[in-house]
């Protein structure tokens, strides 16, 4: 099993059966409803998306770890930080856990392996755009080092199709997601991440030719709804860095407030209890 990373939290990382949730994830994504997930970025956090009623599975935020260590995204937070930081995530919380591993770390597999000794079940892995034979020997690792571990691991294969086309057309990306999407998908992928603020047109095009309840997308300013999503046969929405954006936005504000004659607003929880 992965290396032991020390997690000091209220709960151990052995509450997570990986094969377990990995099977419960699977079926989230498979389910009807679009699976919504509002990603995390450390273990407060984590402990108050998990105690939303609506909440199903936990979904991290790579860019929003490395900001929260001071690191740029991009992988340039250390791979011992990261998985430190996701098992405090998964340690927190009974849920499923998938977590972002950006481009894998140099080593999707061994990243992969890593991740599922603290407690994660499904991952986000980046093509980067690299040819694409590369990015399927990528995501293959990813899938193998699962199997290697008794866990039907759920890649959410993420192509940079849409945002890293450069100046070609927004056809030519979404042909190339597509391309790319069945490969992933073909490799074992259970859904494949397409992000970017996509059109009605754009998603039905794309549901179209990876599959339905196949296409996972970003919730951004600008994008559809999830109910919008849900329609059109999208299976996951996600949020990247922006539910630490917005909690960032009211801690300036309030900082702001503060730095005049303001008062912490009435009404506010307490909610960092462990």
């Amino acid at each position: 099993m992965a290396d032991d990373i020390d997690t000091p939290t209220a709960l151990s990382p052995a509450i997570h059966d990986p094969a377990d949730d990995a099977r419960e994830l699977a079926a989230l994504y498979d389910a009807p409803e679009i699976l919504r997930v509002v990603n995390v970025w450390d273990a407060v956090s984590a402990k108050v998306v998990s105690e939303l009623p609506d909440a199903r599975a936990i979904a991290t935020a790579g860019h929003g770890i490395a900001a929260s260590h001071g690191y740029p995204d991009g992988e340039r937070i250390p791979l011992d930080t990261m998985l430190a930081a996701i098992g405090r995530i998964a340690a927190v919380t009974r849920l499923p856990v998938t977590a972002d591993l950006d481009g894998g770390f140099g080593d999707a597999g061994e990243t992969v392996r890593r991740a599922i000794g603290v407690g994660v079940c499904g991952a986000n892995i980046e093509d980067r755009l690299r040819p694409l034979a590369e990015s399927v020997s990528v995501m293959e690792a990813a899938l193998r080092a699962g199997e290697r571990e008794g866990v039907p691991f759920v890649l959410n294969a993420r192509t940079d199709a849409m945002i890293k086309g450069g100046d070609r057309s927004r056809e030519a990306s979404i042909a190339d997601a597509i391309e790319r999407g069945r490969a992933y998908i073909a490799a074992g992928a259970q859904c494949v991440f397409v992000p970017g603020v996509l059109s009605d047109a754009e998603t039905r095009e794309l549901v179209a030719g990876i599959g339905e309840r196949k296409v996972s997308v970003i919730g951004l300013p600008g994008a559809l709804s999830a109910v919008e999503y849900e329609r059109l046969g999208v299976a996951r929405i996600s949020y990247g860095p922006m539910p630490q954006n917005v909690a960032l936005t009211a801690l300036k504000r309030l900082g702001e407030s503060l730095s005049g004659d303001g008062v912490i607003p009435a009404g506010t929880e307490k909610l960092n209890d462990f």
